[in-house]
């Protein structure tokens, strides 16, 4: 059971007024149960109950018994009165669970489906509930991530973007992977998701960005031969002013040159934190970052907030370009796009481009960039460092 709108009240009245208000719901509650029941608070706003003897029906009696209460409960604390709801995830104790650990993460997943939902509302587990079962799968990959950032098993990848026109210089996309503790490979959309939701992601910003001007700086020629390399950002890392500057000091600790480097964030990021973008992106440009909206075309005023995000690149959403050859609605969406994106001054890179019929339809609109797997598969970074420094080394002999 965790409380809706607790923080409010902490945040305005003060962590006294949250102790009582704690204090008075869990009074309200255990007159509600029965004796042999157990009741205990499990933390924060989180509270736990453990029903002895008893049905689901009737253990969702109970359930909404409580949440009436709490419902109905009204907090008063200096004068003001305030009313929070509660979210609640109901599992029964049966031979599905193999341990009290799995018994109580199937709890909080329900719990946090409640919430979902749309707050103050009762979930109840069923085996076969396919949403709370990507939820359970995505929290396991919690400890997964947070031991890989420990263990330092994240690689990052890149992939080139190639000039269509063949007069811009080539540069590439950083990618990520983790290696798992048996050394395979996985391969971002299997635990980014659950970083996501969890809170991970600025965390593996973090990382990226650390490790990424590592390898830059120790392969200055390879800066030299390129026009950029895109990194990847999160809506977290967005509004982040300690983020900001760890970026700004690491140019400087590092001796990257700022031109180098373009920092990429979704356009549904952007526009949901626009504020902040705008400031983020701002101050990097100031110093010559250059920034790229990614899977632009995806959001529902995409050309409307455009003229507000002082942005370099527009990467059009791979979804209009892998269909654009058979699709007319795909093909004149990549062609408005990429038509409005120079109107404004800005470069147009297409993604998805998976075969040389994409490629030169793309070259015959105009867009400027291509990247796909028609173009070039992702590649340890580190090897394509060493391999185009090789090459060099070939060359000079």
């Amino acid at each position: 059971m965790d409380l809706d709108q607790f923080k409010i009240i902490n945040d305005t009245c003060g962590h006294s007024a949250g102790d009582e208000l704690l204090r008075q719901l869990g009074r309200e509650m255990r007159s509600v149960i029965r004796k042999q029941d157990t009741l205990s608070r499990l933390g924060g706003d989180e509270f736990g109950l453990l029903l002895e003897h008893c049905s689901l029906n009737e253990a969702h009696h109970v359930a909404e018994t409580i949440l009436n209460k709490v419902q109905n409960f009204h907090f008063s604390w200096n004068g003001k009165i305030f009313r929070i709801g509660i979210s609640i995830g109901l599992v029964a104790i049966n031979q599905n669970f193999s341990d009290m650990t799995e018994l109580l993460q199937w709890a909080d997943s329900a719990c946090y489906m409640a919430k979902e939902s749309g707050r103050n509302r009762i979930h109840i587990y069923h085996p076969e509930d396919k949403e709370l079962a990507l939820r359970h799968g995505q929290m396991k990959w919690v400890s997964k991530i947070n031991q890989a950032l420990e263990d330092n098993r994240f690689i990052i990848y890149a992939q080139t973007i190639e000039p269509l026109d063949q007069s811009g210089g080539k540069h590439y996309e950083l990618l990520l992977r983790m290696i798992d503790e048996d050394g395979e490979t996985i391969p971002p959309g299997a635990f980014l998701p659950a970083a996501e939701r969890f809170d991970l992601m600025e965390k593996i910003d973090q990382w990226v960005v650390g490790n990424a001007f590592s390898l830059l700086s120790s392969h200055s020629k390879f800066l030299d031969n390129v026009e950029f390399v895109s990194i990847n950002l999160s809506g977290p890392s967005l509004t982040n002013e300690s983020f900001l500057t760890d970026i700004i000091e690491r140019f400087e600790d590092y001796s990257v040159e700022p031109s180098k480097i373009c920092f990429e964030v979704t356009e549904t990021v952007a526009i949901s934190n626009m504020d902040c973008a705008i400031k983020f992106i701002t101050k990097l440009k100031s110093i010559g970052c250059r920034f790229a909206l990614d899977d632009f075309g995806s959001g529902l005023s995409s050309f409307g907030y455009l003229k507000s995000i002082p942005v370099d690149y527009l990467k059009i959403d791979g979804v209009f370009v892998k269909d654009m050859v058979t699709d007319p609605i795909d093909y004149a969406m990549v062609k408005s796009i990429n038509d409005i994106g120079h109107v404004m001054s800005k470069k147009t890179i297409a993604e998805y481009v998976e075969n040389e019929e994409i490629k030169n339809m793309l070259r015959m609109l105009g867009v400027d960039f291509a990247q796909g797997y028609g173009i070039d598969k992702p590649q340890p970074f580190d090897l394509l460092l060493d391999n185009l420094e090789e090459k060099g080394s070939r060359k000079v002999s």
